[in-house]
């Protein structure tokens, strides 16, 4: 038998990782430093007005004035500094075809993990306590949760991560990845929708 036959090949996912990988590094820093700069300005004057400030809702200056932007004591946004750069990072070296071991791609996925529960809570405090939005870190939210399921699907497909018993689960999502992030996406703009109802209801 061929190897062609023996060897099942990549699902296209796992081919552009890298390059997904990169996209959401730069992106992801880019509304890192735009969101540190604004820190910095609004740290210096208290009057500085963000340039995303745009109505009562979209008002990046609430969120930044918020206790929830500075969770570890400094901004928000510094981690993101030091996050997105390993995105990056990691996308450049499999792009140039390194091997990186095992315990890298868990270490990804363990940091995945932590920047989706960081959005998450930050998603929730930001419309239901904060009640305004910052575009900023919604772009941080759309390229961590890309990442994540990626970097998942990656680390599930090459077995950097086994789910033991559980190959059905596995099987669904490598079939699924695309449903589940447009199903995420979708979730996340209803409930922003619904939640600021009062305010964009007329334009509808």
């Amino acid at each position: 038998m061929s190897k062609s036959v023996d060897k099942k090949p990549l699902p296209n996912f796992v081919k552009i990782l890298p390059v997904l990988l990169i996209i959401c590094g730069v992106i992801g820093m880019i509304m890192a430093f735009a969101l540190t700069y604004d820190e910095l300005k609004l740290a210096a004057n208290p009057n500085y007005i963000p340039s995303c400030n745009l109505n009562p809702i979209i008002s990046c200056g609430s969120v930044m004035k918020s206790s929830q932007a500075h969770i570890f004591g400094f901004p928000n946004p510094i981690i993101g500094l030091a996050a997105f750069p390993v995105l990056l990072t990691s996308g450049v070296v499999m792009l140039s075809g390194a091997k990186l071991k095992r315990w890298y791609y868990v270490g990804l996925e363990i940091g995945a993990i932590g920047g989706i529960a960081m959005v998450t809570w930050l998603f929730f405090e930001t419309v239901y306590h904060i009640h305004a939005l910052c575009p900023y870190c919604m772009g941080t939210w759309i390229v961590t949760i890309t990442s994540f399921i990626y970097i998942t699907m990656y680390n599930l497909q090459t077995g950097n991560i086994k789910l033991g018993k559980s190959k059905r689960l596995s099987n669904f999502l490598m079939r699924h990845h695309l449903d589940i992030l447009v199903l995420w996406f979708v979730i996340i703009a209803g409930l922003i929708l619904k939640h600021f109802w009062y305010y964009y209801g007329h334009y509808f």
